[in-house]
């Protein structure tokens, strides 16, 4: 049946047309972007086009060739953003209106975003994997393009006049071409990482569901650089000219730059594969800022009119860092930290009410005691709608970082203040849990944390709406029974009974080291306190997921008076000196000088709106400040008071009638999932990626047409 919906304002009926003509023009604009790309290589475009392109877009101002490449390649890709940022707002403020009720779904789509497991790519639906496949054959679109149409040209009489024989000669275009096709893959590589970005949104994708595409994106580019790198080298050995490796040109390409941008990109590439990353994070975590290094580089080394190509995706990198960096310069208030048997700690903050996020948001904290560069992203375990005023974090004792931080809470005489960071959240646009019929959560181990969200965004609509919502079957498997102490913190602190009762929930809990009940003491939460600073702050939204319309005017302004800017040095400085000849002024001093007046112009815009929304925000955070005082001392029907119970006491009880203990085994996956009639399932799945794998294969078999895999990844 078709999903029903509540009636909505008739606002939202003229929102949602203008929603559907910014999306309209959004695909019409990125067809023709991509269409570019598939004729980059071909004659028309180099012969016809691109010639016709830059007589008309040549001026004093842009030179001769820059002008056509911000027109063709940057603008697009910016305009896009911008349009993306009001194309989220509208729905930001219409979303309250309208409750999608559960449903079949849309069956024309089940099929494609049914997941695939693949050796090398992991879990992918086949959404995915189709789009991953085209960007592969426009890859090899335009290298075997490329050759087909330079190689005929190279004959033994126009290879003999170069002093080459015909084979260098090819390998010498061969080795341009390789070139040429990596910097595609360059183009599209940052706006998987670009966080607060409104392009990934826009196209229903979410950062941290993005990341593998910027680790094929990654992989892709290294391979097509090195193998660039690798042909010239072979090429200019066999023609003597290994000279060739150590020059630097005024203009046109500086050879030595691309050298050290490729020994920058593989000393992070290197870093970058599965055992090393997952052994040697902090090895990952700091060679990865080479990337700086290597993009730096690499515009000196192919000039700033050519790098403009690349330079939308990386320029709304730059904007998003700029405004994380922002945000995390204040430390933010902690307000306390629950410390469980089991390694886990839950931290929670202040915040403001005016941030909002999703059920399976992540954010990063960062905590200068332990490591003054390191940020680790975590699943947020509380909801902005049932807790207004705190945002919650569990964090279980699993490598050094998080070993560190459970030692300095854990510890007999644990500390009263600590200075923590953060970035975020980050997650979903909106989430579609309510149009199934059932939800399966499958989780291991610390796993289960984004999931206690999901949970607790089902509550608050059960509370508001008064309407049904999907039953829950969660299956969860721990090593040990002191891990089960994670389910009491399925409720929010200050939860009761009759929150959960209005849920159909099933847990199904499996100890799979202990074959019975341990026996053991008893070990209690224990609730720490800490001493609050004037100098925190409440977590506020940060530009962009929670301000839409000021992360447009950023985009907007900042390329704007960047092209102001470019145009004044080049009409008045450069231009007379070069005469639009590129032949004279130096490349690399006008690459440097266009970096230079991009960062800036990124910074001072941010830095304002910042500013602007922090002094609009600082009443709020001043009152929430003086409310917290200096203890958590408070009335019997305070929040502050409710955290100060005993965690088994009140959550415990009501969340122990709906588990299912099972002790030494593992959960029988297949008879769960198949043995469940209902007409829609969501099936979601958070853990170990022999678990995650084993549900996608289960999802995948075709066996249970109402198993609705989510494609939600929780691994960062």
């Amino acid at each position: 049946m078709d999903p029903q919906k509540y009636s909505a304002p008739s606002a939202g009926g003229g929102k949602n047309t203008i929603r559907a003509a910014i999306m309209a023009v959004v695909l019409a604009v990125f067809a023709g972007y991509l269409l570019l790309w598939v004729m980059m290589p071909t004659n028309p475009y180099k012969v016809t086009w691109l010639p016709v392109l830059r007589a008309k877009t040549a001026s004093t101002y842009f030179g001769t060739t820059q002008g056509a490449t911000y027109l063709v390649f940057t603008f697009p890709i910016l305009f896009i953003a911008a349009l993306g940022c009001v194309y989220l707002h509208l729905g930001q403020k219409s979303k309250d209106n309208l409750i999608t009720k559960r449903g079949n779904g849309d069956n024309r789509t089940a099929t494609w975003k049914r997941p695939i497991v693949t050796k090398g790519l992991g879990i992918v639906s086949r959404i995915e994997l189709a789009f991953f496949l085209m960007f592969v054959a426009l890859l090899i679109w335009n290298l075997a393009t490329y050759l087909r149409i330079s190689f005929p040209k190279i004959t033994p009489k126009s290879a003999a006049k170069s002093g080459e024989k015909v084979w260098e000669a090819k390998l010498d275009t061969a080795a341009l071409r390789l070139g040429l096709v990596g910097n595609i893959a360059l183009s599209f590589l940052f706006f998987p990482v670009t966080r607060g970005s409104s392009v990934l949104p826009l196209f229903g994708l979410t950062s941290e569901g993005s990341v593998k595409y910027h680790i094929w994106l990654g992989h892709m580019v290294m391979a097509l650089f090195t193998s660039h790198g690798i042909c010239y080298i072979i090429f200019w050995a066999s023609t003597h000219e290994l000279s060739e490796m150590l020059k630097w040109e005024n203009t046109g390409v500086s050879n030595v730059a691309g050298e050290i941008s490729l020994l920058a990109g593989l000393i992070l590439w290197a870093t970058t594969f599965p055992r090393i990353r997952r052994k040697m994070f902090e090895l990952f975590f700091y060679t990865h800022h080479l990337y700086i290094v290597f993009v730096f580089f690499f515009v000196l080394h192919v000039g700033i009119s050519y790098s403009s190509i690349m330079l939308p995706g990386f320029f709304l990198f730059v904007i998003d860092r700029f405004l994380r960096f922002l945000q995390s310069r204040r430390s933010v208030r902690l307000l306390s930290a629950r410390v469980l048997p089991c390694q886990t700690v839950e931290l929670n903050f202040s915040k403001t009410k005016g941030l909002s996020y999703t059920p399976t948001s992540i954010m990063f904290l960062n905590v200068p005691s332990i490591s003054k560069m390191q940020w680790h992203p975590f699943t947020i375990s509380s909801n902005s709608n049932l807790e207004s005023d705190k945002v919650s974090v569990i964090v279980k004792g699993e490598g050094k970082w998080t070993n560190k931080l459970q030692e300095l809470l854990a510890s007999p005489s644990p500390v009263d203040r600590l200075d923590v960071s953060i970035e975020g959240p980050y997650g979903p646009a909106s989430t579609d849990f309510l149009r199934h019929d059932l939800l399966v959560m499958v989780s291991g181990g610390s796993g289960i944390t984004p999931f206690i969200s999901i949970i607790r965004e089902l509550i608050h609509t059960s509370e508001t709406t008064k309407s049904s919502t999907p039953n829950i079957l969660l299956i969860t498997a721990f090593k040990n029974s002191t891990d089960l102490t994670m389910l009491d913190l399925i409720l929010p602190i200050s939860g009761a009974p009759s929150e959960l009762s209005r849920l159909d929930l099933q847990i199904e809990a499996y100890v799979t080291r202990e074959k019975q009940p341990a026996t053991q003491e008893n070990k209690t939460t224990r609730t720490i306190w800490f001493k609050p600073n004037p100098s925190d702050a409440p977590l506020a939204p940060i530009l962009g997921p929670n301000s839409w319309l000021w992360l447009c005017a950023i985009i907007s302004s900042s390329f704007v008076i960047y092209l102001i800017l470019i145009g004044i040095l080049t009409r008045y400085y450069i231009f007379p000196i070069d005469h639009n000849t590129n032949k004279i002024y130096s490349s690399s001093s006008r690459a440097v000088l266009h970096m230079l007046f991009l960062c800036v112009c990124i910074a001072t815009t941010s830095t304002a709106a910042f500013l602007w929304n922090k002094s609009e925000k600082s009443k709020e955070t001043t009152q929430i400040q003086n409310m917290e005082g200096a203890t958590p001392v408070a009335s019997p029907n305070s929040w502050y008071y409710n955290a100060d119970r005993e965690l088994e006491s009140l959550p415990h009880e009501s969340i122990s009638k709906s588990i299912n203990l099972h002790y030494g085994e593992r959960p029988d996956l297949k008879r769960f999932l198949f043995d469940r009639k209902e007409s829609s399932v969501g099936v979601l799945v958070c853990g170990p990626k022999k678990l995650r794998h084993e549900v996608a294969n289960i999802c995948s078999s075709g066996l249970a047409a109402n198993l609705h895999f989510e494609s939600i990844s929780f691994s960062w």
